[in-house]
Formats: structure tokens, sequence, C-alpha cells
């Protein structure tokens, strides 16, 4: 008589938490219970946490490198760099449409005077403020995944390389004065 295999019931996770595979882009904030406003059913709300605001939160950064961090976000999303497209909702017939807008030429002009300033893409400044910033990787995973010219970078050098680069663009936007030369 052969022996029956036990069958193999595969774990649920709990759905009042991240994911495995969410935690592993970067933590949450804690659970904020709340009214659903539609139903008016209990919800609780978990917020990604921004490196660069748990950078701020931590004194890791000071405001005007954080302030320089959103200010690189913002204009790489505006010059649609990440690689997301979008599908017109209206289409006319028989109009051809600019495959950029003014202000994505403007955002794109702006990113790469900021790249300029870290010393372009393939510098360690540069390579961590595109993924981390623009990207939005974690400063872990472009360290172990991205690095700097193909070799990966142990978390704490990723994390000093990024705040120089932080520095740097501050100095660019013009949020920290540059220091003087002794004569």
């Amino acid at each position: 008589m052969a022996k029956r295999s036990k069958r193999h019931v595969p774990t649920l996770e709990e759905l009042s938490k991240p994911s495995r595979w969410r935690l592993q882009h970067g933590g949450f904030s804690e659970p904020v219970r709340d009214a659903d406003p539609d139903t008016g059913t209990p919800v609780q709300h978990r917020r990604a946490v921004d490196s660069i605001a748990a950078m701020l939160g931590n004194g890791t950064i000071t405001p005007e490198m954080h302030e320089a961090g959103a200010m690189f976000r913002t204009q790489f999303r505006a010059a649609a760099l990440d690689g997301m497209r979008t599908t017109q909702l209206l289409r006319i017939p028989g109009a051809s449409a600019d495959p950029m807008t003014e202000r994505q030429v403007s955002a794109r002009q702006r990113v790469l005077s900021a790249m300029d300033a870290l010393g372009g893409l393939h510098s360690p400044g540069g390579s961590a403020v595109w993924h981390v910033l623009g990207l939005e990787c974690s400063i872990r995973e472009w360290g172990s995944q991205q690095g700097w010219q193909g070799r990966p970078i142990a978390p704490a050098q990723a994390q000093g390389m990024f705040t120089a680069a932080l520095a740097v663009l501050a100095m660019h936007y013009g949020l920290v004065p540059r220091p003087r030369m002794a004569a």
C-alpha cells in the first residue's frame, strides 16, 4: 500500500500588513486608523517612507539638502525620464502630437544641468541621485544592485555618497551659499 503524501497548504499572508514584496522597497509609517469616505467602514492607512524624509528626520541631512532632493525629484518627474508613459485619452483625427511639451524640454534641461553639477550620470553622486531620487529606488537597493561602475556598494558607503550628492545639489540650486576661497 502506497503512502499518501501530505497536501501542502500554502501559508497566507496577513492582509493587515504590507506584503513581503512591498516591504523590500522601503519601510512604512505606523498605520493610521480612519473611516473610508465612501462606505464609512474603518480602514488603516500606511504611508510609504520617503528616503530623504527619513534622512531629514534622522538628522542625516539638512533641510536645504532635503529641499534640493525634492526639487530634483519634481524636475525628474516633469521631464518624464522615469520611463512610464501614458496613453492619450482624447485623440483628434489627423492631428500630430508633439512628442515632448515645452515643460518637459525645460525640465530635462534643468535635470541635465543638475547632473552636470554632480559629475554626470556615471559619477557616484550622479548615479545615486538618478536612481534614488529620480527612479525612486531605496539607497540600499541602489548600492547593492546598481552601485557604481557595476560594482555593489555597502549601504553605509552608499548613504555617504548620496548625502554628499545632496549637498552638491543644494549648492547647485542656490539653497546653500557657496564657500569663499581664501585669497
